[in-house]
């Protein structure tokens, strides 16, 4: 999951680097949207299966939900 996150960061920066901004915008559409998904409905499986944890919230705001 980070490492094809990681990989889409660096294909955006080449594209950038290359002035290709259709394909950098598109990159980062198609990268970050369904990782903000991923931890949006991670976030309230927590929700419903747990207590309230702010560290745990915290974590999937900063994207490493899947860490948990």
């Amino acid at each position: 999951f980070m490492s094809e996150t990681a990989a889409a960061l660096c294909l955006s920066a080449s594209y950038r680097h290359a002035g290709d901004h259709t394909w950098q915008t598109l990159t980062l559409i198609f990268a970050l949207a369904p990782c903000a998904l991923v931890q949006l409905s991670l976030v309230f499986i927590h929700r419903d299966v747990s207590r309230d944890r702010p560290l745990v919230l915290l974590l999937h705001l900063l994207q490493l939900g899947p860490l948990v």
